[in-house]
C-alpha cells in the first residue's frame, strides 16, 4: 500500500517538472449542482493532462541504468504525452505503444516530447511486452504501480492545501491510478472526505471490478473517453479504491458532451470527455451530495482534437 510520506516525497521529487495547477470556482454551475464548485483544473499542467506527475515520480525511481536502456509504455495518449515529457526530462529513450486508432493530436504530441511511438490494432500491452522483451527496455505500468500513484496523489495534497474545508471530491478513472492517489492522499489527512470515483458506462472497469471483488477484464469498450477505457484497472488501484473510495458512479457519453460544452461556455475551460467526466457525474446526481457541500471535480485532461470538438459542440 502507498504511504503518505511516499506522496510527500513525490511531491519534493516532480516539483520544478509540474505545475501547481490553480483549484478555480464556479458560482453558476454551483448553483446549477447547489453546491459550492470548484475545479481542480489539470487541464493547465504540462502535456495536458495529470498524467505527467506520476511518470516523473516513476522515472525518479529507477536506476541510471534502467534509464539509459531505454523505457517503455502503453498509452491511449494522455499518459503517451506524459510519459515521453518524464523520459525527456531524464534523458532517457522513450517508447509508447499506442492504438492505431488513437487520436493523431494525441501522437503527434507524444513524438513531439521525443518518444517513438509504435502502433498496433492488437492488444497494447501484449504488443508492449513483445518489444520490451525484444530491446530489453524498462517497462513502466501505466497505472498499476506504486510509483505512479504516488505522483498523482500531489493532486490531493494541494486540494487540502488549497480547500481544507473541501467535503467531497469527484474523480475520473481509466486504470486507477489517478483516483487511488488521490483517494490515498485525500483520506490519510483528512478521512470525512467523501471521494467519489466516475467511469463511463460504456468503460465500467472499476465499477465491475468492485461488484466482483477482484479485477474484471472488460469484454467489450463503447465511449468516447479514451481516456478512461484501459481494458482493465489495477490489482494495486482496485485494491486502493476499496479501502479508501466511498462511491463509483458511471456517467453516459452524452453526460460528458453537456458537461463540456458548460465548462466552455461559463468557465472558458476546454476538457476532453475524460476530463469533464467528475463535472458530468455532479451535474446530473449521480452521486448524493449534500446541498451547499465544497465539492472539487478533477478535470484531469484538455487535449482533445478539433474535429472532436466540433462534432461535440454541434
Amino acid at each position: 500500500m502507498i504511504k503518505l510520506s511516499d506522496i510527500i516525497s513525490a511531491r519534493q521529487i516532480i516539483a520544478g517538472d509540474v505545475h501547481r495547477t490553480p483549484l478555480m470556482s464556479s458560482m453558476s454551475l454551483g448553483r446549477r449542482t447547489n453546491v459550492r464548485l470548484h475545479f481542480k483544473a489539470e487541464v493547465f499542467q504540462k502535456t495536458g493532462s495529470f498524467k505527467p506527475r506520476g511518470s516523473i515520480n516513476k522515472l525518479y525511481h529507477l536506476s541510471e541504468e534502467e534509464r539509459e536502456r531505454g523505457v517503455i509504455t502503453t498509452s491511449s495518449g494522455n499518459h503517451a504525452q506524459g510519459f515521453a515529457y518524464a523520459a525527456s526530462l531524464f534523458g532517457s529513450p522513450a517508447t509508447v505503444v499506442m492504438a492505431d486508432t488513437a487520436h493523431p493530436n494525441k501522437v503527434s504530441a507524444t513524438k513531439g516530447y521525443g518518444a517513438e511511438v509504435v502502433l498496433t490494432d492488437g492488444d497494447l500491452f501484449t504488443t508492449c511486452l513483445e518489444i520490451q522483451k525484444e530491446r530489453n527496455l524498462t517497462m513502466i505500468h501505466p497505472f498499476d504501480d506504486p510509483h505512479m500513484v504516488a505522483g498523482h496523489g500531489t493532486i490531493g495534497l494541494e486540494i487540502l492545501e488549497d480547500l481544507p474545508e473541501v467535503d467531497a471530491v469527484f474523480v475520473p478513472i481509466g486504470g486507477g491510478g489517478l483516483i487511488s492517489g488521490i483517494a490515498t492522499a485525500i483520506k490519510l489527512k483528512k478521512p470525512k472526505v467523501k471521494i467519489v470515483g466516475v467511469e463511463p458506462t460504456g468503460a465500467p472497469g472499476m465499477w465491475q471490478s468492485l461488484q466482483q471483488k477482484k479485477v474484471v477484464r472488460l469484454d467489450k469498450i463503447d465511449t468516447i473517453a479514451d481516456g478512461l477505457a484501459p481494458p482493465f484497472v489495477g490489482e494495486l488501484n482496485l485494491a486502493l479504491v476499496q479501502k479508501y473510495v466511498d462511491e463509483v458512479v458511471l456517467v453516459s457519453d452524452d453526460d460528458m458532451i453537456e458537461a463540456i460544452c458548460l465548462l466552455l461556455e461559463w468557465c472558458k475551460i476546454l476538457t476532453e470527455p475524460a476530463g469533464a467526466a467528475s463535472f458530468a457525474a455532479l451535474l446530473f446526481g449521480s452521486a448524493n451530495i449534500p446541498s451547499g457541500s465544497e465539492v472539487v471535480c478533477i478535470l484531469s485532461g484538455g487535449n482533445i482534437g478539433r474535429s472532436h470538438l466540433g462534432h461535440f459542440l454541434t
